[in-house]
């Protein structure tokens, strides 16, 4: 894998996260989320475990604010949504992580996503 300057679990704000991966190589799965969506809240110890035991580069960006640029840079319409970057570019993308059980498929789907890539 390449090495990228995340280091697994980052936390952005919207206003880090645009710029740094846009200008970054390697593989990174990026999840959108919001702190007044009970799915994202739900979904939050999912990803974490996920970063910490994937091996792979994973980033949270809080994107709560209606007025975030990210909600248009990145066409998020719903929250949570993970998306895998490879060199800055999105090559996967998962909307709206809804019930239980699917959050895990998601991650799985994730990861493999970001192995293809590499």
């Amino acid at each position: 894998m390449v090495p990228t300057p995340w280091e697994i679990s980052t936390e952005l704000k919207a206003t880090d996260f645009s710029g740094q991966t846009l200008n970054s190589p390697g593989i990174l799965a990026a999840v959108f989320l919001a702190s007044w969506c009970p799915f994202c809240r739900r979904f939050q110890p999912v990803f974490e475990t996920a970063a910490k035991i994937s091996g792979t580069a994973w980033a949270s960006v809080d994107v709560s604010d209606d007025d975030n640029e990210l909600w248009d840079v990145f066409s998020i319409d719903v929250v949570p949504t993970v998306v895998v970057f490879k060199d800055g570019k999105a090559v996967w993308r998962k909307d709206g992580l809804l019930g239980r059980g699917l959050s895990e498929n998601v991650v799985k789907e994730a990861i493999s996503q970001m192995k293809l890539a590499e």
